[in-house]
């Protein structure tokens, strides 16, 4: 199976699929496709349901059957980009809600943070995603993105929600911002991420909440009548 990224920050992801040849993605991904790909939605079972719902990803995952060979375009659901990563090489942890799609054989499990207060306190959150088996997944990214490799023991400071994904090799922390008036007027938060290699972690520009917020200082608000 062949892939093509393109169409940045409006991603597509275009796959030149074989008779015979298989992905799972997200509910509501497919943007087009050739005549003789079959489409047959699956929910995993019950303890795929539980790990999804969990997440924040659909339920429902639907599944592309190639039954001659074709080609099956995926789109971004906001804009940002899309990474592909072979996790036949390595396991890779990523955001809550970043599943595009992947080959048959990922798997995805929930991956704890070690600390529970990154859970409680960190803008990653406690719960994450961790992708694993033979062959690719492909990630949503918020933005664009920057990766930088981390060697044994060196760290990088990210503002909350910024870490898109690391390779499972690295580890997460927080720390608190320290001064008050770096608290309240800084406008960064209580608390930094910090993640320690070795391994490569991808950052991405334009968190989906931070987007959110951006916009909703232009939308019209309510007024009161009293």
């Amino acid at each position: 199976m062949k892939y093509e990224i393109k169409n940045q920050p409006f991603t597509v992801l275009t796959l030149e699929m074989e008779r015979g040849e298989s992905v799972k993605c997200q509910s509501g991904a497919m943007a087009w496709m050739t005549p003789g790909i079959r489409m047959e939605t699956k929910t995993g079972g019950l303890g795929g349901i539980f790990k999804k719902a969990i997440v924040g990803e659909s339920i429902a995952q639907n599944h592309y059957y190639a039954e001659q060979s074709g080609e099956l375009t995926l789109a971004k659901h906001s804009p940002g980009d899309i990474l592909a990563f072979n996790v036949s090489e390595t396991p890779i942890i990523a955001q809550k809600t970043s599943f595009l799609a992947s080959t048959e054989d990922v798997t995805m499990d929930i991956y704890l943070q070690k600390k529970g207060s990154v859970g409680f306190f960190g803008g990653e959150g406690f719960l994450m995603q961790k992708y694993s088996g033979r062959g690719y997944v492909w990630l949503e990214i918020d933005g664009a993105v920057q990766e930088r490799q981390l060697a044994a023991g060196e760290s990088l400071i990210v503002d909350s929600g910024y870490v898109a994904a690391m390779e499972a090799t690295c580890s997460m922390d927080i720390e608190s911002v320290k001064g008050f008036a770096n608290v309240m007027l800084g406008g960064e938060g209580l608390f930094n991420t910090v993640v320690t290699g070795p391994g490569r972690v991808w950052l991405q520009t334009m968190p989906i909440n931070a987007l959110a917020m951006s916009l909703y200082a232009y939308m019209p608000h309510p007024t009161s009548n009293n």
